[in-house]
């Protein structure tokens, strides 16, 4: 191969040649062009060339794809680092045969004939292969194994350099990766010292135990945001010979919590038990007695021989769900806590005063010579007015009185007998007190008997409709009808004050609206359809509007009676507004939003204000008859009526007053601008049959209103 004259300028003398032959790896001299110059008999079996196949050729052919750059970046850092070793490099050599091998290379730098040699060593590693794989499956197992552990693992050197960790030590300690491969560890001791509490303390263990290698440690580190780790520290040993020190930490927050949690628990545990005998006979709120006391008491008391009268107050807070409604649970709390207290101060002497739960309370008597007296005493000192939150409210209440007769009675029998009194106190018209008789059972009776037979009421055709006009005094006409559901019993009229509040509480009332809505439109529509500026105006349940699909069932009802929905009026009470269904509000606005208006019936009552106008979803106002009847001889100043009037104008909301019943009123009200009036002056309500006759009546009451006004 012309490898003779390359031969003989690099080396002449024959005892070189033999000294590289006796050397156990390849050995092979190449110029800067890559041609071998020189190879020893261990290159050739090595590659399986013989010595004068490899002088002469190109390198490349010894080395695999991919590493026939490497010889020439080692001879470019030889060049520039001249005294500096280089390590041994890993490549692929080629055999004679094609297949490869893996092989480690080194080089270094000969002076010849002013050109620079490169003298490359070559090492077979295929024998390291089992080795290095049963090395690498160890290494990963390790690895593995620390990075699996939930403790933070650090490895110290006996010379004090970092010989191990685990990512968890890094994440419990918030140490950035490379602060650990600095120079000095200053840096990452400085961020581990400025998280715990004692870094001293820290510091102190840390010294102590790398001036005594063999000792063994275990105590807790607390961190400055709460944490708590368990720190452990062992020798780290090979054989008996100890090599550095294994540190470990463990985040025990939880269970210091825990147990923290638990030593509280147990601290507490005496106020505790304490305060669970307290609230079995008292109750949280207001202070009073609970109903386990009460019943107990009431029982020893009814035990013979019974010498004492034995009587019990039972009484309920009317209307209170409206409070907690409009002015929140807060001021309802505030109530019951007042009610109490004029309740205790109302019957000093009593056996058990009782808040029973809700806004229900029960007032226990034993040798009382007057209890009708006590109720109607208690029933006039919680009526006085109390400010809450700078609301005026004036507690009402029913109360219901049951005494001990000379037959014997149990317990739940006489408070029994108290619970129907004060519903019929309610039933009579709230903030009273009656006495039990047994009229009150014939009467619950017959409400039992009355839900049943409603219960059939709209299958059997019992549901009726009346309607009352609505006048207008400036337009000197009807403008309006009111319909209101009857019911005819057999040959009995059951009173709407009777049965639509029995509607409500049993669930029928969605029923009977119903039927009511589809008469009042079919007998109205030709009257509307005469005149766009009618109106017919339906009272609707606050049970009714909780329906999902009562607004688009109005509007296809509407259309099939070929009604104008502008010409639809639904009254409702103030009460539904503040019903926890918002689902109510839903369907009031999509009526509104399809044309319909909305009227506040029976304003002024309750706990309703002036002020919360604004905020309702309404267009009419409905003055509530108890405060048409202050007006007797017109002369009166009702600075309230006035009030209501111009407050509703001022938010373009009109006014109708109901109940009107004698032209005083009737002028009254028309000289305050009231809209529209309503009551037994124009016409008394009247079926479908008799509507004409309503009409005539009304529009002779306003002819005679306009005539004994005389000119304006």
């Amino acid at each position: 191969m012309g490898g003779s004259r390359r031969q003989n300028r690099v080396l002449a003398a024959p005892s070189f040649g033999a000294l590289l032959d006796a050397g156990p790896d390849a050995l092979l001299a190449i110029d800067a062009d890559g041609t071998i110059l020189l190879a020893n008999a261990a290159a050739s079996r090595l590659f399986g060339y013989s010595r004068d196949e490899l002088t002469g050729s190109n390198h490349w052919m010894l080395l695999a794809a991919g590493f026939h750059n490497e010889t020439a970046l080692l001879r470019t850092r030889l060049a520039e680092q001249p005294d500096k070793p280089l390590p041994p490099r890993e490549v692929y050599g080629l055999h004679r045969d094609g297949t490869e091998f893996p092989a480690e290379i080194a080089c270094s730098l000969l002076e010849g004939d002013g050109s620079q040699i490169l003298l490359v060593s070559v090492r077979s590693t295929g024998h390291r292969k089992g080795g290095d794989a049963d090395l690498s499956e160890a290494m990963s197992l390790l690895t593995a194994t620390l990075e699996s552990t939930a403790d933070g693992i650090l490895v110290i050197s006996a010379e004090g350099k970092i010989a191990g960790l685990n990512e968890q030590f890094l994440t419990m300690w918030g140490i950035p990766p490379e602060l650990l491969e600095a120079e000095s560890d200053e840096p990452a001791m400085q961020v581990v010292l400025s998280q715990v509490q004692d870094p001293g303390q820290f510091l102190a263990r840390v010294t102590e135990l790398t001036a005594n290698p063999a000792a063994e440690s275990h105590d807790v580190v607390d961190f400055l945001d709460g944490r708590t780790f368990e720190r452990y520290s062992r020798p780290q040993k090979v054989g008996d010979r100890i090599v550095g020190r294994v540190w470990s930490f463990r985040d025990v927050t939880p269970r210091r919590k825990a147990q923290e949690q638990a030593e509280r628990a147990l601290t507490d545990l005496a106020v505790q038990a304490e305060q669970l005998r307290s609230m079995a006979f008292r109750d949280p709120l207001t202070g009073l007695a609970n109903r386990a006391v009460f019943n107990a008491e009431l029982v020893r008391a009814l035990k013979p021989p019974r010498l004492k009268s034995v009587d019990i107050l039972l009484l309920d807070l009317d209307d209170f769900k409206e409070v907690n409604d409009i002015l929140g649970h807060q001021a309802g709390d505030d109530m019951l806590v007042e009610v109490a207290r004029r309740l205790q101060g109302c019957v000093p002497t009593a056996d058990v005063v009782a808040r029973l739960g809700g806004d229900e309370f029960v007032v226990l008597l034993t040798a009382c010579p007057d209890a009708d007296a006590i109720a109607e005493c208690i029933v006039r000192c919680l009526h006085v007015p109390f400010s809450i939150e700078g609301s005026m409210l004036r507690p009402s209440l029913s109360l219901g009185l049951a005494s001990m007769g000379r037959q014997a009675q149990g317990a739940s029998e006489l408070l029994r007998e108290a619970d129907i009194a004060m519903y019929a106190a309610k039933a009579a018209g709230k903030n009273r007190f009656l006495r039990f008789h047994q009229d009150m059972m014939t009467a619950l009776v017959q409400r039992t008997d009355l839900e049943a037979g409603l219960q059939l009421a709209v299958g059997q055709g019992e549901i009726s409709v009346d309607f009352q006009p609505i006048v207008s005094p400036r337009m000197g006409r009807v403008v309006k009808f009111e319909a209101l559901a009857r019911w005819d019993r057999g040959d009995q009229r059951v009173p709407p004050a009777v049965f639509i509040p029995l509607a409500e509480r049993s669930g029928l009332i969605n029923g009977i609206g119903s039927e009511v809505m589809v008469q009042s439109l079919k007998q109205m529509a030709s009257w509307l359809r005469e005149d766009p500026s009618r109106s017919l105006s339906m009272n609707v349940s606050g049970v009714q509007l909780q329906e999902l699909d009562f607004a688009e069932r109005v509007l296809e009802l509407a259309e099939t009676c070929r009604v104008g929905v502008y010409q639809l009026v639904f009254e409702v009470t103030e009460s539904v507004f503040f019903d926890a269904d918002c689902n109510v509000i839903k369907q009031l606005s999509r009526l509104r939003e399809a044309g319909a208006r909305v009227a506040l019936d029976d304003f002024g009552t309750g706990y309703s204000s002036l002020g919360r106008l604004q905020d309702l979803p309404v267009d009419i106002v409905k003055i509530d008859k108890t405060f048409v009847s202050m007006v007797r001889t017109g002369d009166e100043r009702l600075p309230i009526l006035s009030s209501m009037i111009n407050m509703a104008h001022s938010l373009g909301l009109t006014v109708t007053a109901e109940g009107i019943e004698t032209d005083e009123q009737a002028r009254y009200l028309i000289a305050l601008e009231c809209d529209s009036l309503q009551g037994y002056l124009f016409s008394h309500p009247e079926p479908a049959a008799r509507f004409d006759q309503a009409l005539r009546t009304a529009g002779q009451a306003l002819s005679a209103l306009a005539s004994r006004s005389g000119p304006t």
